[in-house]
């Protein structure tokens, strides 16, 4: 592989993953939203799946565009 592919594939690994944390990040906080029993760990729950959902949402796309191609002059 080239020094670009490489670079490719590695930023392509990385937005990636960063939705698969994201939505392992969702998914735990729907756990603890269901199982929990009070109040505190509830709201706990509701931010934590509201926040993985705002980076799935955000961080790739800002990766994306910090890691865009320029314009060919």
């Amino acid at each position: 592989m080239t020094d670009e592919a490489t670079t490719a594939r590695n930023r392509w690994l990385a937005i990636t993953l960063t939705r698969v944390v994201g939505s392992a990040g969702a998914i735990f906080g729907v756990v603890l939203l269901g199982r929990a029993q009070s109040w505190g760990p509830k709201i706990l729950g509701v931010a934590i799946v509201l926040s993985a959902l705002a980076m799935i949402a955000t961080v790739p796309r800002a990766l994306a565009h910090r890691w865009r191609t320029p314009p060919a002059p």
